[in-house]
């Protein structure tokens, strides 16, 4: 689905993705894992065409540079870290902005198979009682939720997750990530996730990938990439004695 064949970021004269090749299948939950200033961001910005790059990103065998913006947007979807609307739109007008790629000409109105994504979405991710709230009303998980039901009801192949749950309380956390791990088992669906929580990458995770200072360090499946032995040596920390550890406190 997603493929990425050496690819180099060049910013400021300085080399932060260094020649990474991986690749995304059908039903991947894919994790990209490193330390902050590893270049995962960043990667994934010039996937999404912000940064320019050295090498290839195919989508489905396409070079996705040649594709059309509006083309791109029903093929792929993304969730960052925060939002902060400034506008009382209500809940159901943000998610129905999901819809606009599959819009016809520049004032295209929504059908009923938009109206049934819409629906579908916003059921999905537990925000259809709050369809006709303003959007300025709600909490940060709950905001978080009303961008992913925008992102469901866009229905993209390709979901790509730049920490969207970095700053969410636990339940939040969990309720979003059960929401996407299931939209991914779906036919003919990704997910490609940048996160900082190991527990999370463990718990949803299929595959991941490791990033050391712009450059694949590991790649795999999980289990086989976040290995005692890879962390120590990516983070300068024993990882897994420290978890290990913080468990005790459980009892």
């Amino acid at each position: 689905m997603l493929d990425i064949q050496n690819m180099s970021v060049h910013l400021d004269h300085k080399t932060i993705v260094d020649g990474v090749t991986f690749h995304v299948d059908e039903n991947d939950f894919f994790m990209l894992i490193g330390p902050n200033g590893a270049g995962k961001s960043t990667l994934i910005k010039a996937i999404m065409r912000i940064y320019s790059y050295k090498g290839r990103v195919l989508l489905n065998g396409r070079e996705i540079s040649t594709i059309r913006p509006k083309s791109l947007a029903s093929l792929v979807g993304v969730l960052a870290q925060e939002h902060q609307p400034r506008f009382p739109h209500t809940v159901y007008e943000v998610v129905s902005l999901g819809r606009y790629a599959h819009m016809r000409g520049l004032f295209g109105m929504l059908g009923q198979k938009d109206r049934d994504k819409i629906e579908e979405a916003l059921t999905i991710t537990g925000m259809d009682h709050m369809a006709d709230q303003s959007v300025l009303t709600l909490s940060g998980g709950e905001l978080q939720r009303v961008y992913l039901a925008q992102l469901l009801a866009q229905d993209p192949s390709l979901l790509i997750l730049d920490e969207p749950a970095n700053h969410l309380d636990i339940k939040y956390q969990i309720t979003m990530f059960d929401i996407i791990k299931k939209w991914s088992k779906a036919r003919g669906k990704a997910v490609l996730a940048v996160v900082h929580d190991l527990n999370t990458a463990f718990c949803y995770g299929t595959r991941a990938l490791l990033m050391h200072e712009g450059r694949v360090y590991a790649q795999g499946k999980v289990s086989q990439v976040l290995t005692r032995d890879n962390l120590k040596a990516v983070y300068s920390v024993d990882v897994a004695q420290w978890m290990t550890d913080l468990m005790k406190h459980w009892g």
